[in-house]
């Protein structure tokens, strides 16, 4: 196990799950360029040594947001190349090549959210709540939100938050499709974890194939995903590790698929 648990992002390797917590917690874990530089160096540590990874925040809150004490009457230029910095280090977290989890608590607002959905599952527990307050500052979204929220909420949802100040309490989160698991106060970095566990052993292939395919596919025309989805099972399906899964499921040794519980 390797531990740093000091700095704006702390990072700790358990077996093959890195988990990356945001250590904050006097600033409501608010996202200034120090703890964006961080995170991007654990997310790129992570990606070295893991296979796969979790995010979440130190203290009462997952993230408050932007920190905008650190931006005092910006000029245009500045302010767009600090978005593009958000957008490179979430592009790496939502493009790397381990599933990114993250684990919410509490406050996940503007920059928080926008992290929160950079990462490829969602888990809440019952006190988190959505907020994209950037309309009534009398600003736009700037982490990726028109981007990655939009897909998950859908635009006009993503417009009445932004226009409304409407905040998504987590149970509508869930209704809504923003968040994947909605769990009791407290048991959100747990869920997280036994959900890192179960990709982390997932076959490489499929990783690849849901990572990096599925994500293109929802950009391309029906004709040209259904192709690239025959090109990911054939390279896949061709692997060593189906190869023994298959085998374990056909000697019936594999685990057998069950309902829900109720």
């Amino acid at each position: 196990m390797t531990m740093c648990t000091e700095g704006p992002v702390t990072y700790e390797l358990r077996d093959s799950v890195a988990w990356l917590g945001l250590n904050r917690p006097h600033k409501r874990n608010a996202i200034g360029g120090a703890l964006l530089a961080a995170l991007e160096a654990a997310v790129r540590r992570a990606q070295d040594e893991a296979r796969a990874l979790v995010v979440f925040g130190h203290g009462p809150c997952f993230s408050a947001g932007v920190d905008l004490t650190e931006h005092r009457a910006p000029k245009p230029m500045e302010v767009f190349h600090y978005s593009r910095a958000w957008h490179a280090a979430f592009s790496l977290l939502r493009h790397g090549h381990i599933p990114a989890i993250a684990a919410l608590h509490g406050a996940t607002i503007g920059g928080g959210l926008e992290l929160a959905a950079a990462c490829h599952i969602r888990v809440a527990d019952e006190t988190a709540f959505f907020v994209l307050p950037e309309g009534t500052r009398g600003i736009y979204v700037g982490g990726g939100a028109s981007v990655y929220v939009a897909r998950l909420l859908g635009a006009q949802r993503m417009a009445d938050m932004m226009l409304t100040g409407r905040v998504l309490e987590a149970a509508g989160a869930e209704r809504a499709g923003l968040v994947q698991y909605l769990v009791p106060q407290g048991e959100a970095k747990s869920k997280a974890g036994e959900l890192a566990e179960k990709v982390a052993a997932m076959a490489p292939l499929t990783i690849l194939g849901v990572l990096g395919a599925l994500p293109r596919i929802q950009d391309m025309s029906e004709a040209d995903g259904l192709f690239v989805e025959s090109l990911m099972v054939a390279l896949s399906i061709t692997g060593p590790e189906a190869a023994a899964r298959l085998a374990d499921f056909a000697a019936k040794r594999a685990p057998k698929v069950t309902p829900p519980e109720p």
